[in-house]
């Protein structure tokens, strides 16, 4: 079953073909902490970016190996895009803006980005 999310205000919209996860990534890094992140990995074929591309502003920073996209009107950061070890795209999805997840029931496995 398929879940969809989105920027705040609606520009950026996206649509994720998998079932809506049970766990998310709380990470401490300087940027995740920051902005308080509760990520889900996925493949990138999984991921569809249903509307606005031409709404959206790329965020590198240390080793620029993850491109953290937000949208240019509201500032919220819906997802990012970067590779697995193995060299497989994948899509980091903030389930903050995925409105049909209870995130009080997300089992938090904690990652300590701030040392790694």
């Amino acid at each position: 079953m398929p879940f969809e999310g989105s920027c705040h205000c609606a520009a950026v919209r996206f649509e994720v073909d998998a079932q809506p996860p049970t766990q998310a990534i709380s990470c401490n890094c300087s940027h995740c902490r920051r902005k308080g992140f509760l990520l889900s990995f996925v493949p990138a074929e999984q991921f569809t970016l249903l509307q606005g591309e031409d709404s959206l502003v790329s965020y590198r920073f240390n080793t620029h190996q993850i491109e953290h996209r937000f949208c240019r009107h509201c500032g919220t950061q819906p997802f990012a895009m970067g590779t697995n070890p193995d060299g497989s795209a994948v899509r980091a999805v903030n389930l903050r803006c995925v409105p049909s997840i209870d995130l009080g029931s997300l089992e938090l496995q904690h990652f300590d980005g701030a040392n790694a």
